[in-house]
Order: structure tokens, then C-alpha cells, then sequence
């Protein structure tokens, strides 16, 4: 049984992992202005933060077009038995529904799963690299989609953010709007639950130690995770002293393999420079 593995833009997945998978991407869009761009096409994180600096606003993001993920599934519908698709959180996006509408009207939808991540970047990165596992090792859709939909409220996503600037601006983090004036010196962990962002733990000082702080907090958790891989991903400006010393951190849990990305547009445009996140499945 032949399945292809579609995800979009916001799993953020290294270019590697996608090559050796053979996954296709479907970017989300990113509006400067007037101004339209593909999510990891014509764009990067670098020309997102000056945009959004310059205005002193964050860009807007937009799903992928009914046409858009309508011509993707043309693509492989004929070749491939089963197709199975992941999205960034329905509460954050509307990606999900044009997927699945989509997929109705092209009357494919006995041959397409779609999952409904909850999650975004890496979050939903870990579930796609699952699924590209479970696919060599001979299951079905329809066993792969199920396995999936049981990882969901397994997934640990958090990440800290050296200002929360870009959050306030775009509004997506609902507890951010209580931290004002001063407080957005503070440096938040962001904890994806159930396809919602709200801020936890709060800390002070510089971004560099508050790092080691955040992966030591996770302690617990990462104790319990499944030790197949975490990521460690990140939105650009953070050192390689301050990554390897993270790792450093991470090797004591003894995970088969540490995996290293970079957040898109649609996430970075949220985020800003110098956020970092472990990402980790638990047991």
C-alpha cells in the first residue's frame, strides 16, 4: 500500500526529514501589507521582523487556498492508495476545514485522513515523523490516523519567548493580553494545550540563562517522555554556545535522536526572534 504524507507549512520541518520522507509542504500565506508570499517559499523570518518592526504590527497569516490544497491532492490522488494529512491547530487556523473540504469535493475522503494536530511547529513535526515510521513499517491509513489521534494530548510544546511583543501584537496568546507595560520584559514559557496557547511560567533575566532555567522546569516531563526523539526548534538569533548547551542539557534523558529546526514565517511572524522550544512526545 502506497501513502503519501502531506502536511502544512507550520510543522516546520527540517528540509532533510522532508526529502527523506517524501513529504509534501503546503505553505500557508503571509501578508506584509499589501504584499502576498508563500510560507517558506518566497519569504523568511528575517524579512518578517523587519516588516513587522518598521510597522510596529504583525503580519497577517492565511490558510492555504480551496484551490490550492484542491490541486495538491490531484497531484498524488491517482498514484498513492492513502493520503494522510496533518494541520495546525483548528482553533489557530482555518487549514483543517479547507483540507477537509477539499477532500469532499473532490469525493476522496474514504482515501484521506486528515489530522486535526492540535498543535503547531514541531508540535505537529513529531506526529508527521510518527506517521512517516508507522508507514514503513506496513500499516494502514486508517491504523496510522488512529495511532496519531492517540498521540494528540501526548505531545509537549513550550516554548519561551525573549519578548513578548510579537504575541501582544498578534493577540493569539490569550494570556498574554493580562501582561502589561513593564511585564513585557518578562520572558513567558507558552504551553500549547489542546490546540490553544496560553502563557505558564514566567521568568526574568537574560534570554541565554532563562533557556537553561526552561529546559530544567521540564525535567519532570521529559522523565516521562517517549525517548524516540524531542526537538529542539527555534526562530533564529539564538547562539550555537546557547543550542549546545541545551543539548548538553537533554542528553541525561537519553533520547534516540535530538532533532534541531527552525520556525517558518507563519510561526516566527508570532513569535519573534530568539524564542526556543523542547518538543517532546510523553509516554
Amino acid at each position: 500500500m502506497k501513502i503519501k504524507l502531506i502536511a502544512d507549512s507550520t510543522c516546520d520541518l527540517p528540509k532533510e526529514l522532508i526529502e527523506k520522507h517524501n513529504i509534501e509542504i503546503v505553505p500557508l500565506h503571509i501578508l506584509l501589507g499589501e504584499e502576498s508570499y508563500d510560507d517558506g517559499i518566497n519569504i523568511n523570518p528575517d524579512m518578517i521582523y523587519k516588516w513587522s518592526d518598521d510597522n510596529n504590527t504583525t503580519p497577517s497569516t492565511s490558510a492555504p487556498s480551496f484551490l490550492e490544497v484542491t490541486n495538491v491532492y490531484n497531484k498524488f490522488i491517482a498514484d498513492y492508495d492513502q493520503i494522510i494529512c496533518f494541520t495546525i491547530a483548528k482553533a489557530m487556523s482555518s487549514t483543517f476545514n479547507v483540507f477537509r473540504l477539499a477532500a469532499e469535493e473532490l469525493e476522496i475522503e474514504d482515501k484521506v485522513f486528515i489530522v486535526n494536530s492540535k498543535n503547531l511547529s514541531s508540535g505537529i513535526g513529531l506526529l508527521v515523523r510518527k506517521a512517516a515510521e508507522l508507514i514503513e513499517q506496513g500499516l494502514s491509513g486508517e491504523e496510522i490516523y488512529e495511532t496519531i489521534k492517540s498521540l494528540l494530548p501526548r505531545v509537549r510544546s513550550s516554548f519561551i519567548v525573549d519578548t513578548l511583543v510579537y504575541l501582544h501584537r498578534g493577540g493569539r496568546c490569550s494570556s498574554i493580553a493580562a501582561l502589561a507595560g513593564s511585564a513585557l520584559k518578562l520572558h513567558p514559557m507558552i504551553v500549547v494545550e489542546d490546540g490553544r496557547m496560553h502563557a505558564t511560567k514566567k521568568y526574568r533575566g537574560p534570554i541565554d540563562k532563562v533557556f537553561g532555567q526552561y529546559v530544567n522546569d521540564l525535567s519532570e516531563q521529559l522523565e516521562n517522555a517517549d525517548k524516540s526523539r524531542c526537538f529542539v526548534t527555534h526562530s533564529g538569533g539564538v547562539t550555537q554556545e546557547t543550542i549546545d548547551a541545551i543539548v548538553d542539557d537533554l542528553k541525561v534523558y537519553n533520547f534516540n535522536e535530538i532533532l534541531f529546526s527552525t520556525t517558518g514565517g507563519v510561526i516566527s511572524s508570532h513569535c519573534g526572534p530568539k524564542t526556543l522550544g523542547v518538543l517532546f512526545i510523553e509516554q
